[in-house]
Order: C-alpha cells, then sequence, then structure tokens
C-alpha cells in the first residue's frame, strides 16, 4: 500500500477542485511528489518549484512552495539559474513533452550535460494536450493526432535515451498506473545529485486516447499496466517481445559531483593568489 500522509502543508486546498480533465493522470503525479516532499522533511521555504506552459505547468497552482512559472520551454532555464544562485534550494522543475523535448529539447540536453542539481519530472502524455491534440517531440510514429489525422509521419523521442545519451547520472520512467512505484522513483530523484529526469508515462485522455481509440480513461490506465515491463523482466526479453512496450524503473542511476560543486571549486581556483594552485 502506499504510504498514507496528510498532503498539507504542500497542497493548495482553496484552488482544489483540479483544473485537468477527468481521468488525467497529472492528479496521480501530483500526489506523488508532495509526499515524496513531505516525507523527506522538506518545507515550504526551502523548496522552489519550477513550471513551463501547458497542462502539466498549472500544477504550481496547487502547490504552497515558492514557484516560478516561466515561458514555454524555458522551465529549466529558469532552473539552473535558481540552483546556481542558491544551491540549498531544493529545485523541481515540472513540464510536459512538449515543454520538455519539443520546444525545451535544447534545455534538457543541456542540464544532462551540465549536471545542475534539479529534479525534472516530465508528464509525458504525448501530445500537446492544453492546446488542442498537435503531435508532440514523444507522439509514437503512426498515432493520431489533430496535426497528424492519417498518423504520425516520425518517430518519437525516447526521453530516458535522450537524458541518459546527454549524461544526466539519475534516469528512470514510471507511469500513473504504477502509483506506489512512481512515488518510491520520484523520492530516489529528489535526493540525488545532479541532474535527475523522471520519464511519467500519462496519456492524454482527452485528444491521444480518443484520437487513437484507446477507449475510457481506465481503459488506458489497464493499457499501461499491459504495456509498462519491469526493468528486469525487459532485460530478459527479446526484441520481438519488447515491440510496443517500454520498460519502467530506475534505468541509470551513478554518482558524479554535480554542477553547483564543481563550479565551486573552479572559483576556488580562480581565487587562489597567483603561483598558487589548489
Amino acid at each position: 500500500m502506499a504510504r498514507v500522509l496528510s498532503l498539507d502543508p504542500f497542497l493548495k486546498r482553496d484552488a482544489l477542485p483540479l483544473f485537468w480533465c477527468g481521468g488525467c493522470g497529472n492528479g496521480i503525479t501530483l500526489g506523488a511528489i508532495i509526499r515524496s516532499m513531505k516525507a523527506l522533511g522538506w518545507t515550504q521555504q526551502n523548496t522552489v518549484v519550477v513550471t513551463g506552459i501547458g497542462c502539466w505547468g498549472k500544477a504550481d497552482d496547487y502547490i504552497t512552495t515558492n514557484a516560478l512559472h516561466g515561458t514555454h520551454g524555458r522551465a529549466l532555464a529558469f532552473a539552473t539559474g535558481i540552483k546556481a544562485a542558491n544551491s540549498d534550494l531544493n529545485v523541481i522543475v515540472l513540464m510536459g513533452d512538449g515543454d520538455a523535448a519539443t520546444i525545451g529539447g535544447n534545455h534538457l540536453i543541456h542540464a544532462a550535460r551540465r549536471n545542475i542539481n534539479v529534479t525534472a519530472i516530465i508528464s509525458n502524455n504525448y501530445n500537446y494536450g492544453m492546446t488542442g491534440g498537435q503531435y508532440s517531440g514523444t507522439t509514437p510514429a503512426g498515432l493520431v493526432t489533430t496535426t497528424s489525422p492519417y498518423g504520425h509521419a516520425e518517430e518519437g523521442f525516447d526521453l530516458c535515451d535522450l537524458a541518459v545519451g546527454a549524461g544526466a547520472p539519475f534516469v528512470a520512467r514510471g507511469t500513473v498506473y504504477h502509483v506506489v512505484q512512481l512515488e518510491q522513483i520520484i523520492e530516489r530523484a529528489m535526493v540525488k545529485e545532479g541532474f535527475s529526469v523522471v520519464d511519467v508515462a500519462s496519456p492524454c485522455p482527452t485528444y491521444f486516447g480518443r484520437y487513437n481509440r484507446l477507449g475510457s480513461a481506465p481503459a488506458m490506465l489497464t493499457w499501461l499496466k499491459e504495456t509498462a515491463v519491469g526493468l528486469h523482466r525487459w532485460e530478459q526479453m527479446g526484441p520481438e517481445d519488447r515491440a510496443g512496450r517500454f520498460p519502467i524503473g530506475i534505468l541509470k542511476d551513478e554518482d558524479r559531483p554535480d554542477f553547483c560543486r564543481r563550479y565551486e571549486e573552479v572559483r576556488t581556483r580562480a581565487q587562489a593568489p597567483k603561483g598558487v594552485t589548489r
């Protein structure tokens, strides 16, 4: 059973009910984040939630921590500045797949390369949910959106592969069906030094699900249950069994000094008296 913890003081109850469509997984992800913050002993004062534009960007409306609501695709740029200015803050970045991989893809790869100590939680709903269901950088090839009515001609990004390739030390994927595991993953990501990426599979029921005839929101949760595969099992599967499925769990976890620590080392060397090596 998931831990039963009060969502206070992080939940802004007077902002309820939630903005999102019925059956959207964003509320599930939001609950996992808030419970993780409380379990880790974070406070409203030492935490900053940075969001961009899109359905998931509305999440800061329901959280009582410090928050910065930025422009589309630039959430990671703002978060980098916040963390570099005050490395003692806990900084979480909430982005959708459009915000993180399509409009903001360049910031994603450079945040991973830089290894800035922030946690990026990407609600991956496979389309632009807020603006009408257009295809995004993660929409799978062949699937239907409002801007690809006869099937999407491009391959979608695997956000976890992208983050691993760009150098992020912690990369994981969860789903809004596997709630207990998702909360565990988010908590691990939050305490990890360096750039942490959590890709949350949360298909949009209003556009993506309807256009691709995936059924009701409960049916889409069943689809996640049947399509997502635990990492141990995934590693034992052959290419044919993997087709149309994806792994969940912690896909990469390595220890490396984060940007702020390395920058302090550089600054110490720069400020040393001439002729002194540190």
